[in-house]
């Protein structure tokens, strides 16, 4: 039996914590949007303004007693600097994923995080308790600060420990755990749970509890055997990690291939985020990495979330936030057939499936909407792009971007490939988050348009441009690279470069 690709109770447990801040991103990302009105109220009496949502007992629906164009501007400023701020402290800390991977380890970095975590959910949680627009806000901007730091360390962890026949399976879990968070919180957010008048502080302070949980479970497990190899060159200790993953078994052979990388490693030196984003050596991974992580961002994702419940409550949905909470399901369900088949379909195969299938989906949306008023069946038209756009995403762009990046470099530009990587999807997902309602008012129902030209740019670059790593080592997929590279060697000049190269 090979014991290499055996799946231990240890490496379950390790993939298991990890991911719980992966969760908790996705928690900050949807808790937000249910309890909107409830805690705009909130805001609205700290700020002494007159603005009261109503609630009709008889049909349990909140209304908004004011049109949106005449919300009070210090209100609508106060809650999109609450929905904004998440993504501001990702992009600002997206920076700092390779310093805090390789100060003190993977697992003591997620293990410190967690205070952060911590820090901001008794904001939230507490934001009864004194001015609710001020500490909701600071709250958001330091979970966003956290969540910047996780989405690059889990995926890298996980990345490191995964035996090579595992790790898309394992590292596509990166994206189950962040559907699943948003769909946990889409769920406590109905009206009847925590999204109410009572409960809506607790809502956004719960994800406190899965700090604490995975401050719990992580002093469990082996630190990556990557680094306690090639970092700091402890060799036993690289050993008993390994073993403590994979079982009793000759590690030689993982040793030799870390040796190897090891030795790379030491020629390249340390790989700064200025000497990354300069080098000529790392430029085509660089390049793929950033295009994949855009075009998760710029597939139109968000958009369709934002459209989904205005689409759901023309088609004649008694309860529109239902059908968003079904296709938050949808979303889950298909995240896990990822992880069954990208080990087996191919990284390169399910992100050329999932970009084109969410085109001809966005020309679907875009069909049923321009003729939503003409014919009523059309809604179902949007209904059903709206569910097969999700289902696409998440066989590829969805979880894909996030662990790849790992495997396209070796260990010494691998923390700051992770980071510029992070930067950039969060900075897509700021962008997005802002200017889409105003291309949205723009463009109306001809929106999608925008995301079909995308989403046939970001096909055509994958397949053109995006290698398979399937099953290959780090240092096979970075000779893949090397071989389109061939034809003009490494000038000696900018190898001594990058041997001086130091930490950012």
């Amino acid at each position: 039996m090979d014991l290499l690709c055996q799946l231990t109770g240890t490496l379950a447990l390790a993939v298991f914590a990890a991911a719980l801040g992966s969760l908790q991103y996705g928690y900050g990302l949807g808790v937000i949007n249910a309890p909107q009105k409830v805690i705009q109220t909130y805001y609205a009496r700290s700020l002494g303004l007159d603005f009261a949502p109503q609630h009709n007992e008889e049909t349990n629906v909140t209304t908004m007693p004011l049109e949106p164009d005449s919300i009070p501007a210090a209100l609508t400023m106060y809650w999109s600097l609450s929905v904004a701020m998440f993504s501001v402290g990702g992009i600002i800390s997206s920076f700092m994923v390779g310093f805090v991977a390789d100060f003190r380890g993977r697992i003591k970095g997620m293990l410190v995080l967690n205070v952060l975590a911590v820090v901001a959910s008794l904001l939230m949680g507490l934001a009864k308790m004194g001015s609710p627009h001020i500490m909701v806000i600071t709250g958001r901007a330091i979970m966003g600060f956290y969540c910047g730091l996780s989405s690059g360390l889990v995926p890298m962890y996980i990345g490191e420990i995964a035996p090579v026949k595992y790790r898309g399976a394992l590292g596509a879990l990166h994206q189950l755990a962040i559907v699943t968070g948003i769909l946990i919180s889409q769920v406590l957010g109905l009206d009847f749970l925590l999204g109410n008048e009572d409960m809506w502080h607790l809502l956004l302070g719960l994800s406190g509890v899965i700090a604490v949980l995975q401050s719990l479970l992580l002093p469990l497990c082996p630190e990556s055997p990557r680094y306690l190899y090639i970092k700091l060159g402890k060799k036993e200790e690289a050993c008993k990690s390994l073993k403590r993953f994979k079982g009793e078994y000759d590690t030689s052979k993982d040793i030799a291939e870390m040796q190897a990388e090891k030795e790379e490693a030491l020629k390249e030196a340390k790989v700064s985020l200025l000497r990354l984003a300069r080098s000529s050596v790392y430029r085509q991974q660089l390049f793929v990495a950033l295009m994949m992580h855009l075009s998760q961002q710029f597939s139109g994702i968000n958009a369709i979330f934002y459209y989904s419940t205005a689409i759901f409550h023309k088609a004649g949905v008694a309860q529109p936030v239902y059908a968003t909470i079904g296709v938050g399901a949808v979303n889950m369900v298909f995240t896990l057939v990822s992880v069954i088949l990208v080990d087996r379909a191919g990284r390169r195969t399910l992100m050329l499936i999932g970009l084109g299938g969410m085109c001809l989906c966005a020309v679907g949306m875009t069909v049923g909407l321009v003729y939503l008023s003409t014919y009523s069946w059309m809604s179902y038209v949007s209904m059903s792009a709206i569910f097969l756009f999700v289902v696409f995403f998440e066989i590829g762009p969805g979880p894909i971007p996030w662990f790849i990046v790992a495997e396209l470099f070796s260990q010494g530009p691998r923390p700051a490939a992770i980071a510029l990587a992070g930067f950039c999807n969060w900075t897509s997902n700021f962008v997005i988050g802002m200017f889409f309602p105003y291309v949205e008012a723009y463009c109306e129902q001809y929106v999608f348009i925008i995301f079909v030209m995308f989403l046939f740019g970001f096909t055509l670059f994958t397949y053109l441009r995006v290698p398979e790593t399937k099953g290959k080592t780090f240092e096979e997929i970075a000779a893949l690279f090397q071989k389109k590279t061939a034809p003009r060697p490494v000038a000696e000049g900018e190898m001594e470069q990058l041997k001086g190269a130091t930490e950012a």
